[in-house]
């Protein structure tokens, strides 16, 4: 098969999905997005689904806050339901440090208009009743934050672009990517060539590979994260939030009758296993006993794996290859890229065609590493 397009996408998930319908709801004509498995097959489908814009970095915030007004009305304009819950975000904060990091945090996302605000141990049980205040300091609570359903993101999107004319090959590997001199000309794929003069790199924790097909380091490293559902639980809360215990990491939320829990595991090394262990287990039920007991009578019903895809200072890279034309990115979100996925594709849209984005991304340049300007997120789960 060979194939023409304007532009290649490379990745199925949240962000090539988003990119895909904002470029073809755009008029670019002939876009092509390529995933080798199904859409929503790598992270996305994995992710806890949670939408917020509790950051500390002003950019964050700001790509957190535009993409929170999209999921809100994503049923109204796309047609699909993502299974929405405005049920807020909250941080549990047990140390000092904590407290005046959140403290800051709060203020710069007041002053761009987010409704997040410092909570009482007291103020913050009574939204999340399961928790224990022994030890608490402090809490850090937003109201428009929340979870929706990951994959019915993508398929809302995946339909869309369709629609606008945008088409969607799965079960189709990016192989390499061709160059005359320093200028894109096509791709090869498992189903044939695709002459093109632009490739988006929106593969996520594969995101290095692509790069590398252009001489571009994408510094994203792959990390195993896993979550487990429990079965049901009586008088669960109908607004009960996203709870995260910061010190931790230990969060759930409500998951039908039961809950989506989960923690991040230091001892996880790099790599791209998805498989299931019970080896962070202890250290789990080790922070439920410190921080939400009543979680322990709980039955886990369900477990699955996937990856955050980190760079050097947990934040995204977006932006366009200086060295190679065209060679967009929007990759390392490290954890948070399914709440981003709105806002990149708007932006995503716009540098490829020359507009000027909604918000500067140039901060978030794959280049910052070189020019040692890290751009740590401290609110990280």
């Amino acid at each position: 098969m060979t194939l023409q397009a304007r532009v290649v996408i490379v990745g199925g998930g949240v962000m090539g999905t988003s990119i895909a319908y904002h470029l073809a709801r755009a008029g670019v004509r002939d876009v092509v997005l390529v995933e080798r498995d199904e859409l929503a097959a790598g992270s996305t489908s994995k992710a806890a689904g949670g939408v917020r814009a509790q950051f500390s970095d002003e950019l964050n915030i700001q790509l957190g806050a535009r993409s929170l007004e999209a999921f809100g009305r994503f049923g109204r304009e796309l047609g699909q339901d993502i299974g929405l819950h405005r049920v807020g975000y909250l941080f549990l904060l047990s140390t000092p440090e904590e407290v005046a990091s959140f403290e800051a945090g709060v203020r710069l996302q007041n002053s761009l208009g987010v409704p997040s605000r410092m909570l009482t141990p007291q103020e913050a049980r009574r939204l999340s009743p399961l928790i224990t205040t022994d030890g608490l300091l402090a809490a850090a609570y937003s109201p428009d934050d929340g979870h929706c359903t990951p994959e019915t993101v993508v398929h809302g999107y995946a339909a869309a672009a369709r629609a606008h004319g945008a088409r969607i090959l799965r079960h189709t590997e990016l192989t390499g990517i061709e160059l005359h001199g320093d200028t894109v000309t096509a791709v090869s794929t498992t189903l044939g060539r695709i002459a093109t003069d632009t490739v988006i790199c929106a593969a996520g924790a594969w995101s290095r590979a692509v790069g590398a097909m252009v001489g571009v380091d994408l510094p994203v490293q792959p990390l195993r994260r896993q979550i487990a559902v429990t079965e049901p639980v009586p008088g669960l809360p109908p607004t009960l939030p996203m709870t995260i215990d910061f010190t931790t990491s230990l969060y759930f939320h409500a998951e039908g009758p039961g809950l989506l829990l989960g923690m991040s595991d230091p001892d996880e090394k790099p790599g791209f296993a998805t498989d299931t262990h019970d080896r962070w287990i202890p250290r789990l039920y080790e922070a439920m006993q410190r921080r939400a007991p009543a979680l322990l009578d709980l039955r886990r019903t369900g477990t699955w794996a996937g990856l955050y895809e980190n760079t050097p200072d947990h934040n995204a890279l977006i932006g366009e290859a200086p060295s190679v034309s065209r060679f967009l990115y929007a990759t390392g979100f490290s954890g948070h890229g399914f709440l981003q996925g709105p806002a990149v594709g708007e932006i995503v849209r716009d540098l490829y065609l020359g507009r000027v984005p909604f918000l500067d991304v140039r901060p978030l340049s794959a280049g910052r590493f070189a020019a040692d300007a890290p751009r740590p997120e401290a609110n990280l789960v």
